[in-house]
C-alpha cells in the first residue's frame, strides 16, 4: 500500500504553481513583475509630498460569492474584491498603490481561479493600482470542493494635510452629494439572497452586477479642493456611512427623492421589508457619498458634469 502524500491529502502543489505562472502571465501593466516571490512591492515616487502618509485598508465579498456560485460565474467578484478596499482609501482622500488577494478554496479549480483573478487585475487597472501580491490557499478539511473565499488587501498615499475628513471644515447647511452605484454592490447579499426568488435568474445576475470603483472620479473632485469628506456607502446603508465621516452634534438628513436602481425594489417587495431596514442595509442607489459647503456644492455639481462625473444632491447636515 502506497503511503500518503500532499495530493492524496487533497491539496495540488502543482496546480498551486501553475495559479501562479498564470497570474504572473496575465498582459496587463496592474501585474506586478515581481509577483511570485516572498513580499510585493513598488517604488515610491514621492516627488510633491512634504509628508506622505501611507495607509492600509483590507476587506471581502461576503456572501456575494455564493451569487456567483448559484450562477456559475465568477468574472465580476475580483472587481468587487478590489473595489471594496480601494474606495475606502480613496475617501480618505489617497491614491491606491499596491492591492494583494487572498483566495481559499476547498479545491483549486482553474476555471473559477483563472475567472476571479482577471477579475482582480480588472478591477488594479480601473484603479489605477498594481496587484503586487496575494496568496492562494487550497484547504479541502476546511472548505468544499465548490467552496470559495476570497479577501483584498490595499495600500495608498495621501498628503498628511490633504486627508479627508475635513471635521473642521464641516457644520450645519452643509451638503450631502450622491454618486450613483451600479446595484448592490458587495453588501446586504444575506438579505437579498433570502428576499429573490430561487428561479428568477435574471434578478440574481443583476445582484452579480460588480462594485463601482470610484478612484478616478473621486480623485479628480478632490483636487478642486471642495470636498469635505466622503463615504464608501457600504454595510449600515447611506446614514450609517456618512456618520463616520461628520463631526459629534451633526447628522445627515436625507431627501430620498433620487432614482433608485429597480434591484431595491425587487428586493423589498420579495422579501415584504420595510423603508427603514432597507436604507439601513443598503445603498439604496448612492455607492459613494460626498460632503461640500452648500456655497461651494452646486459648482462641484457643474465641474463633475463638465468631466462625465454623475454627482446629485441627496442631503444635508443637521443638528442631531
Amino acid at each position: 500500500m502506497s503511503g500518503l502524500d500532499y495530493e492524496k491529502a487533497g491539496v495540488s502543489i502543482r496546480k498551486g504553481d501553475d495559479f501562479a505562472r498564470f497570474i504572473k502571465g496575465i498582459p496587463s501593466k496592474a501585474v506586478s513583475k515581481g509577483l511570485g516571490g516572498f513580499a510585493g512591492g513598488a517604488a515610491l515616487d514621492l516627488r510633491g509630498y512634504r509628508e506622505p502618509v501611507l495607509l492600509s485598508t483590507t476587506d471581502g465579498v461576503g456572501t456575494k460569492l455564493l451569487v456567483a456560485k448559484k450562477l456559475g460565474r465568477y468574472d465580476t467578484v475580483g472587481i468587487d474584491l478590489v473595489a471594496m478596499s480601494v474606495n475606502d482609501l480613496v475617501v480618505c482622500g489617497a491614491r491606491p498603490m499596491q492591492f494583494l488577494d487572498y483566495i481559499a478554496c476547498g479545491k483549486i479549480d482553474e476555471g473559477v481561479l483563472h475567472a476571479v483573478i482577471e477579475g482582480v487585475v480588472a478591477g488594479c487597472e480601473q484603479a489605477s493600482c498594481e496587484l503586487t501580491g496575494g496568496e492562494t490557499a487550497e484547504m479541502p478539511d476546511l472548505y468544499g470542493p465548490e467552496d470559495i473565499d476570497l479577501a483584498g488587501f490595499a495600500v495608498g498615499i495621501v498628503e498628511k494635510n490633504k486627508m479627508l475628513p475635513r471635521l473642521d471644515g464641516m457644520e450645519e447647511g452643509d451638503l450631502v452629494l450622491g454618486m450613483p452605484s451600479a446595484g448592490v454592490h458587495s453588501n446586504g447579499h444575506s438579505l437579498a439572497r433570502k428576499a429573490v426568488d430561487p428561479e428568477d435568474l435574471e434578478t440574481w445576475r443583476e445582484l452579480l452586477v460588480p462594485t463601482k470603483i470610484y478612484v478616478r472620479e473621486l480623485l479628480e473632485l478632490i483636487t478642486t479642493g471642495r470636498v469635505l469628506g466622503a463615504a464608501h456607502i457600504t454595510g449600515s446603508g447611506l446614514g450609517g456611512n456618512v456618520e463616520r465621516v461628520i463631526p459629534r452634534g451633526l447628522r445627515a438628513s436625507f431627501a430620498w427623492d433620487w432614482e433608485v436602481p429597480p434591484i431595491f425594489a425587487k428586493i423589498q417587495t420579495g422579501g415584504g421589508i420595510g423603508d427603514e431596514e432597507m436604507r439601513s442595509v443598503f445603498n439604496m442607489g448612492i455607492g459613494m457619498a460626498v460632503i461640500a459647503k452648500r456655497e461651494e456644492a452646486e459648482g462641484l455639481v457643474d465641474i463633475a458634469a463638465s468631466k462625465g462625473i454623475a454627482l446629485f444632491r441627496a442631503g444635508e447636515l443637521v443638528r442631531g
